[in-house]
């Protein structure tokens, strides 16, 4: 436990730039634990993006989407494998937008340029063989989010500009489950969106209106995995906190439907921000996510979800992140495994960047028990311990 706390202090420190040298007292109090996390805290995405998806005049998503991914290359199941086990989500902002080929779905078709449409790009879909092919990839690997379309059924309000109305149709999730037990395959748990909250990307949904959709998702999971001990978890509502919407959303919930509350957090903005790498070594920019991380432990300590609160996206710059800050040693934020600029595995070569490191070794040395600790010497660093 000591080396673990040691080597915890030893990487804070190293990401903060030190005029001078200075004593720090740290404060470890052994015996009271504050938190505990599971064996697949870290976690990566893999998206939807095609290689056609650019931002900021560049295109850095390459062949690194969830439908033309290379899962046969030995270097990113070894990458994988490395963690023993590594949550893997299958989502992202495309994810409202993708229908899974089982059932009534006869045509399948690929994402394309559309103008006009949710984030540029056409309806697309996951076909069978794919999933096929991606489980026996997530076999290999570890644990599986699945992330789920929360606007299949709804039409665009006529009044109200990005809001979308009605309730949502679950043929196609019930139609993906049916297909995904019958071959055995294992989901960890059902995301329900992607951003559809208050603090909206691209479209959005009343928060009461979710609410009573994720209900008949988590009676749906309750009726296809009837046994308890192998029913995946149900997550939402996967978006930036609002406070408002959150409240509206958790009441409607009640207090046993979502196994955890998740939210994005991308506190540095957008990733053609001149100044990211300014706001990257800046404590004080970086401590202003606190109040959001406050308000969602408050929401989730007020209703008292099964699993608390989730971080399902975190990759610190918007929109695929900063090109030559996100997958350098200076950041420290990424979203994916592979694609984008805040990757855990360059996109062209799956050679690990900077951040593969700083995960694998949190993962490998922090232990699931959070521990108490204080220091007053400096009040730009952090300290943790487990």
């Amino acid at each position: 436990m000591d080396l673990k706390c040691i080597f915890g202090l030893v990487i804070i420190v190293s990401r903060i730039s030190l005029s001078f040298t200075q004593n720090v007292n740290v404060v470890i109090q052994g015996s009271k634990s504050v938190a505990e996390i599971d064996d697949n805290f870290v976690c990566a995405t893999l998206d939807w993006w095609p290689t056609e998806k650019c931002n900021y005049n560049q295109c850095p998503w390459g062949k690194a989407g969830l439908l033309n991914l290379d899962l046969k290359r030995k270097v990113l199941i070894n990458a994988i494998k490395a963690f023993n086990s590594l949550r893997i989500k299958v989502g992202g902002s495309l994810q409202d937008q993708v229908v899974d080929g089982v059932g009534e779905v006869k045509n399948c078709p690929n994402f394309m340029k559309k103008e006009g449409s949710l984030f540029g790009f056409s309806q697309g879909c996951l076909p069978v063989e794919r999933w096929d092919e991606l489980n026996n990839f997530f076999n290999q690997t570890g644990w599986v989010t699945f992330g789920l379309n929360a606007l299949l059924g709804r039409n665009e309000s006529q009044s109200e500009k990005c809001l979308w109305v009605g309730d949502w149709n679950s043929q196609n999730a019930r139609d993906f489950m049916k297909y995904t037990i019958s071959r055995g395959y294992k989901v960890d748990s059902y995301e329900f969106g992607n951003q559809l909250s208050g603090a909206r990307m691209g479209a959005r949904v009343e928060a009461e209106q979710y609410g009573k959709d994720v209900i008949v998702l988590k009676n749906m999971v309750k009726e296809l995995h009837p046994d308890p001990k192998t029913q995946p978890k149900v997550l939402g509502p996967s978006g930036f906190y609002d406070e408002k919407w959150f409240n509206s959303f958790l009441e409607v919930l009640g207090q046993e439907v979502v196994d955890g509350v998740t939210h994005h957090i991308y506190n540095l903005g957008p990733g053609d921000d001149l100044n990211l790498i300014t706001k990257i070594q800046d404590p004080s920019c970086l401590n202003q996510v606190a109040q959001t991380y406050r308000g969602v432990f408050n929401i989730v300590n007020k209703f008292k979800p099964q699993s608390g609160a989730w971080v399902s996206e975190s990759g610190g710059a918007l929109q695929g992140g900063a090109k030559d800050v996100s997958p350098t040693f200076a950041d420290g934020f990424w979203q994916t495994l592979i694609g984008g600029n805040y990757a855990l595995l360059d996109t062209t070569t799956f050679i690990p960047n900077p951040d593969y490191y700083g995960a694998l070794l949190w993962h490998r040395l922090m232990g699931s028990i959070v521990l108490a600790v204080t220091q007053e010497s400096n009040p730009n660093l952090r300290v943790y311990a487990h």
